[in-house]
């Protein structure tokens, strides 16, 4: 079952926050593929060579289908798996979260480590700021060119999200909707146009 929805990462960014005399800087970034995740952890650490530790965690898939977690010798469980649970405690999906720590002195135990890895990765989303984006079905009008200027209009005036047009012997115009809309949507396109317009079912997308 495919999700719905799913909330990413709103932009790339990096949130400071000192515990302990500690300096914890989470870098939260989009990540379309694990690959783009990998990228962006091996890019945090060329930045900070001497910091203490580079951990990270990331879930790439609307369904959360691949996730990774790292404490990068912190002791084992106190900081990629913090970091992974605040990202899916907020449904965030396709993101990585590198914290990149410069121990300060003080020891924080096991508990603090957790509390300060999850809750700078939270902070860190507030500061950013997330985006929804929902399952969409991509589907394509075709209508003839008299009518095109009128369809199109009629489809933005009733919140239909177009993405795409294509000129030809027809006018192809390339609509998200959700999955639900479909059968009124049918209903309503065959009304609008007095049944000239040909409707074809794409895949699937997510979109804002």
């Amino acid at each position: 079952m495919k999700a719905d929805q799913y909330v990413t990462v709103a932009r790339e960014g990096m949130h400071e926050s000192e515990i302990n005399r500690s300096r914890f800087l989470c870098s939260l970034a989009p990540a379309a593929t694990e690959q783009e995740a990998q990228d962006f952890v091996a890019r945090i650490r060329k930045e900070h060579p001497t910091a203490t530790h580079n951990c990270f965690a990331y879930v790439v898939g609307a369904d959360a289908s691949v996730q990774k977690a790292s404490d990068d010798g912190e002791p084992g469980g106190t900081a990629g798996v913090p970091m992974l649970q605040m990202l899916m405690r907020r449904d965030i999906r396709y993101a990585v979260a590198v914290v990149t720590r410069y121990y300060g002195g003080v020891k924080l135990g096991a508990g603090g480590l957790i509390r300060a890895y999850g809750g700078v990765v939270g902070e860190a989303l507030d500061a950013l700021g997330t985006v929804t984006r929902r399952r969409y079905r991509l589907a394509t009008v075709t209508v003839d060119h008299q009518r095109a200027g009128k369809t199109q209009n009629d489809l933005r005036s009733t919140g239909r999200t177009v993405v795409d047009l294509r000129y030809g012997a027809e006018v192809e115009i390339e609509v998200a909707l959700p999955e639900a809309d479909l059968p009124a949507f049918e209903a309503w396109l065959a009304d609008t146009t007095a049944g000239s317009a040909g409707l074809t079912l794409g895949g699937e997308t997510y979109a804002p």
